[in-house]
């Protein structure tokens, strides 16, 4: 499978689970009120109308959010097709598939609906949807990837031999 089909299923299936997801928590009367899973997570129903965390909300319009996350969705897919291996392919599509969520769920409600409540006693982290795990997720596998050395990245003695840099070890 190239790095491209690869990509593509991650954000597809990024984007599917996401919007599945969000569908039942938004057909689900009983989240409006917040339902306890676990001792620390709660599955709610919250529309967000700004960024990360809540942050910009009521700032920025919503369509000004749309164009935004569209024009960085159209990088992300140039640097998808031109992905160097499987690692940055799968870590993209699932960057792209979250983003895709969010900015579809902006234009449907001019907001993004969130559902799950981590909490610990009355700390609350600041709910969110799958596509924000996607995205999360996506970008630490870009993080760590941009950690590891060169050399231990698959293909790069390919692309050295093909290059002409070996030096002889």
């Amino acid at each position: 499978m190239n790095n491209r089909v690869l990509g593509g299923l991650c954000a597809i299936a990024a984007f599917g689970l996401d919007q599945g997801t969000k569908a039942l928590a938004l057909n689900t009367p009983a989240l409006e009120h917040g339902v306890e899973v676990l001792p620390f997570l709660n599955l709610v129903r919250v529309l967000n109308d700004g960024v990360s965390f809540g942050m910009l909300g009521g700032i920025v319009p919503w369509w000004g959010l749309v164009v935004l996350a569209t024009a960085i969705m159209a990088g992300l897919l140039i640097w998808l097709w031109r992905a160097p291996d499987r690692l940055t392919a799968a870590a993209l599509g699932l960057v792209i598939g979250g983003a895709l969520g969010n900015v579809i769920d902006r234009l449907r409600y001019q907001a993004v609906p969130d559902f799950l409540d981590f909490h610990f006693g009355t700390y609350h982290w600041p709910s969110f949807n799958l596509a924000d795990v996607a995205i999360f997720c996506g970008a630490a596998l870009l993080f760590w990837d941009g950690f590891r050395a060169t050399k231990d990245k698959p293909g790069h003695q390919e692309q050295d031999q093909r290059e002409g840099n070996i030096t002889g070890r």
